[in-house]
């Protein structure tokens, strides 16, 4: 897996996100590409901003249980899996505007670096090491980029 915290990586990661225009066609999934950039983008908010209320008490508990090993493991994400609620985009986002949030989510996250996000707390997994928080970040978006073909 790449290094979302190593420059190299997270420029390729740019490069393939600027092959990217508003008409690239999904090869799996309901999103358009202005809605999964958005969609890739709520990960990046809830590290970032407090615009989504943290989970507690028996959910918190569930959602470690269920989804941290499949977020933060190594294996890769199946196609049409469901998605948390906070990730739905069912809405029109603007294009542009979602992928240079995105660019700005990436150059962020590595320039912070592996340091500030060892045992940094997560939205609803607690306090993850560097890695889950790259596997967390990469994979993800990797599986999206896929998704549409780059």
């Amino acid at each position: 897996m790449k290094n979302i915290f190593d420059p190299a990586d997270v420029q390729e990661l740019v490069s393939r996100i600027d092959n990217l225009n508003a008409q690239s066609q999904n090869e799996w999934g309901k999103m358009n590409v202005a809605q999964m950039m958005a969609h890739c983008n709520v990960a990046y908010d809830m590290t970032y901003t407090d615009k989504y209320p943290k989970p507690k008490g028996f959910k918190k508990f569930m959602i470690k249980l269920f989804a941290k090993n499949m977020v933060v493991g190594p294996k890769p994400y199946k196609r049409n899996l469901r998605t948390a609620a906070e990730f739905l985009i069912a809405d029109e986002r603007d294009f542009e505007a979602e992928k240079q949030k995105l660019i700005a989510h990436l150059e962020k996250t590595q320039q912070l670096g592996a340091t500030h996000f060892q045992n940094k707390e997560s939205h609803a997994f607690g306090p993850l090491t560097s890695q889950e928080w790259n596997t967390l970040f990469y994979k993800h978006l990797d599986h999206h980029l896929q998704q549409f073909n780059v």
